[in-house]
């Protein structure tokens, strides 16, 4: 993999690409960059183009002062998408990075050849209520003052980012891994940025409302949930999605692609939602892999 600075939708983008083969777009989440996919990587470029950005104001992409809605970081996709010469990609998206590739496979489902969404919630679209019985997660609330958490947090960013990768993984992240997210976080602007996407959730939240309200996912879609969001993605899939394949990976927490690559790499690959029934007549395939 090498990195790129592409210019698109009016930011410079920093992108990993590597591989050859069909385009596969892969979109992170927070507290992490690009390299949250470095395990399962070379197992996808002897099959695909593999596309890794950090999104908007995280890690090396442009630091902007707006766009941190699901609705922008889509049009940011499409337009890395443009200017690497792709007219289709599948799609993955886990985390913060999972509600832009949804509304990218919504709006522009042409662009989109499969869509893979992961340990996430879409908005407030039904399906989700026991997840959320107690509340969102803390960090939600204090992320989203603005100008608080990144006045707080100014100097203790490796305790902080550090107690998400922990509370992320089973083992932990590999030191050298560890210290670049960290890095990439660390500084009162980073923390803004980073901040910026729980800030724009409600907005984010009622462009998910209303495009469901005026079309439904018909891109071959997988959920997959780990600990602690397990199906939750799926049930709020599950009403708006024409062919929808869902799990739930066992001994597995948030961040998939470092606690359970093996599981992982089979599901991002081309062609694993051909098996998939059509959500809207009841056949949706569910599997817990182990």
């Amino acid at each position: 993999m090498r990195e790129h600075r592409i210019t698109a939708n009016g930011i410079d983008i920093t992108v990993a690409i590597g591989g050859d083969g069909p385009a596969l777009l892969l979109l992170h989440g927070f507290p992490h960059t690009w390299r949250l996919w470095s395990a399962v990587i070379p197992h996808l470029t002897p099959h695909h183009r593999v596309i890794a950005p950090d999104l908007r104001g995280l890690g090396a992409t442009t630091r902007a002062d707006g766009g941190y809605d699901a609705g922008t970081l889509a049009d940011d996709a499409e337009a890395l998408l443009d200017a690497l010469g792709e007219p289709a990609a599948t799609v993955a998206g886990i985390d913060a990075g999972a509600p832009p590739a949804f509304l990218l496979a919504l709006r522009r489902p042409e662009r989109v050849h499969r869509l893979v969404l992961m340990e996430s919630l879409l908005g407030r679209l039904p399906g989700a209520e026991d997840f959320l019985a107690g509340g969102p997660p803390w960090w939600f609330g204090f992320h989203a003052v603005p100008g608080l958490a990144e006045t707080v947090l100014a100097g203790h960013e490796e305790d902080y980012i550090g107690w998400f990768l922990d509370a992320g993984t089973r083992r932990g992240v590999p030191p050298e891994l560890r210290a670049r997210f960290v890095a990439a976080y660390t500084g009162r602007d980073a923390l803004r940025c980073a901040f910026a996407h729980y800030r724009a959730m409600p907005e984010s939240a009622r462009q998910i409302a209303e495009a469901v309200s005026a079309a439904r996912l018909t891109v071959p879609t997988v959920a997959i949930g780990a600990h602690p969001v397990g199906d939750a993605l799926a049930r709020q899939l599950r009403p708006v999605t024409d062919v929808l394949e869902s799990h739930v990976l066992d001994d597995c927490r948030h961040l998939i692609p470092l606690d359970r690559p093996d599981a992982l790499v089979p599901l991002l690959r081309s062609g694993s939602s051909r098996s998939a029934g059509r959500a809207g007549e009841g056949h949706v395939r569910d599997a817990a892999r182990r």
